[in-house]
């Protein structure tokens, strides 16, 4: 058996069924509700021609809703030649249990079209978009209170608005139709900090974690960032921006992997620097200063306080989890862990944050997207200007009774209303924190050793409570 087939013992879905069976294990439920919960409630693949040049290809896509115990469904879209059911399947579930454990009211789902869209022009990706947008409508898979997608790996504000821009053709009467997907540029109903939103919820959960000393205690660490020595794998969407953010918060960036390899640099690296060595040279290695690494599996393995895998599945497997050398792993990345991998870390000691908490600021925010397109209205519009004549009023009382004048750039920092990217990020920040402690006593409470199957066991119990006031299970 090759290294690859013993690293992937388990196909990608059923890594979140064994999670889950051991979550159950915990829970006195009758197994006919388990079954249901876990299995994927709608599967739609379909194939479609599209002219690409003077060809006639057909393309392979996909969209699953796995969960219709809140509706709608919520879930991103990826495009990659790495999409299949299994793996769509797999992150439409994930979907379920994140948008339960940070209650968010939506059903897991998840979409993915075959193809590499580097490899095709800007007017061939649109083309396919808008095929794939009208081949949902036709089975009633998108849709304000149905089905509403988001980017993923491969899309972005780009794809997001074509999708939009061809459902409102297609639906000129609805009037929520902003409402049918998020992650829309900010000019077509988006929201303020959609983009950095899985980063900086990854940075939250993990900040919320060091800040606890029975917790830091247990890993022989002290409290705070300050000072960790953080290692990120992937520079995405999400790897940079949660790199960024535990680099003003003062943690030390000592190692970035990329696909191509990684760099090192025990004093800490420049997250800003190392990105735009990136765009200069199209790669991490040679960044002045740090040492390449060619093998960029071996990255994990080095020392550090926080390893954050913000890339692919599996990348923690039982052949290297011996050989993480972390106190904490953040699973920024969906499933980077295995389940073997999982058992070893735990016996340990290292503390896992799970991704079906972790990384579940994208969808958070997006939620706050939703809501704003539904309510036709921008947040901070009706309150902004309010809240800065009260705080005007209130210095000006203040400074009456001290009888002494607020320096003006405080005075500027007092007045300031809360604008949408203040309100979004204060939204999510509490979202998350509410979540990781939710997780964190229950884990007490019941016993449960790892994060990991206490979110599992928190998720089901939301999704059944859910489904107990539908009245569907007697």
């Amino acid at each position: 058996m090759s290294k690859k087939n013993q690293n992937k013992t388990y196909s990608f879905f059923s890594c979140i069924e064994k999670n889950f069976d051991k979550a159950a294990r915990f829970l006195s439920i009758e197994k006919g509700i388990l079954e249901q919960i876990k299995a994927c409630n709608a599967v739609y693949r379909m194939h479609f021609p599209v002219k690409i040049g003077k060809k006639i290809k057909v393309i392979e896509a996909y969209r699953v809703q796995h969960s219709h115990h809140k509706l709608p469904c919520k879930g991103g879209i990826r495009y990659s030649t790495k999409v299949n059911q299994d793996e769509i399947m797999t992150l439409a579930a994930l979907m379920t249990y994140k948008c339960a454990i940070v209650d968010v009211p939506f059903g897991g789902a998840k979409g993915g079209i075959k193809m590499d869209p580097q490899t095709l022009s800007v007017e061939n990706i649109e083309k396919i978009t808008r095929r794939y947008t009208s081949e949902l409508i036709k089975k009633n898979f998108i849709g304000p209170g149905i089905d509403v997608p988001a980017p993923d790996y491969g899309t972005g504000e780009r794809e997001m608005s074509w999708i939009f821009d061809t459902f409102l053709s297609l639906r000129p009467v609805e009037v929520d139709a902003l409402a049918c997907v998020t992650g829309k540029p900010i000019s077509q109903g988006g929201v303020r900090g959609r983009k950095e939103a899985t980063g900086l919820g990854v940075f939250y959960g993990i900040r919320e974690l060091c800040r606890l000393k029975e917790d830091m205690f247990s890993v022989g660490l002290d409290v705070g960032l300050v000072g960790k020595r953080v290692i990120i794998q992937g520079l995405g969407n999400v790897g940079y921006h949660a790199a960024t953010f535990f680099h003003e918060a003062g943690a030390i960036i000592i190692a970035l992997a990329e696909r191509e390899g990684a760099i090192y640099n025990k004093k800490g690296l420049n997250v800003s620097d190392v990105i735009f060595h990136l765009k200069n040279t199209g790669s991490i290695l040679n960044f002045p200063g740090a040492k390449n690494i060619d093998n960029t599996e071996k990255a994990l393995e080095l020392e550090c306080d926080i390893l954050i895998p913000a890339a692919l599945e599996n990348v923690i497997h039982k052949n290297n989890a011996n050989c993480i050398q972390a106190k904490i792993i953040g699973e920024a990345a969906n499933g980077p862990i295995t389940p073997e991998a999982d058992e070893i870390l735990e016996k340990r000691g290292v503390i896992v944050v799970p991704d079906i908490y972790l990384n579940a600021g994208g969808v958070t925010v997006s939620y706050f997207e939703w809501l704003k397109n539904l309510s036709h209205v921008r947040y901070g519009r009706m309150e902004k200007r309010f809240s800065e004549n009260m705080n005007a009023e209130l210095l000006q009382v203040i400074e009456t009774i001290c009888r002494k004048k607020i320096l003006k750039e405080e005075k500027k920092m007092i007045l300031r209303g809360a604008r949408e990217i203040d309100l979004v990020r204060s939204g999510l920040e509490d979202t998350m924190i509410s979540g990781f402690h939710k997780i964190r006593e229950l884990k007490k409470s019941t016993g449960i050793k790892n994060m990991r199957t206490a979110a599992f066991v928190f998720a089901i119990k939301k999704i059944i409570d859910s489904y107990e006031k539908l009245g569907i299970f007697p």
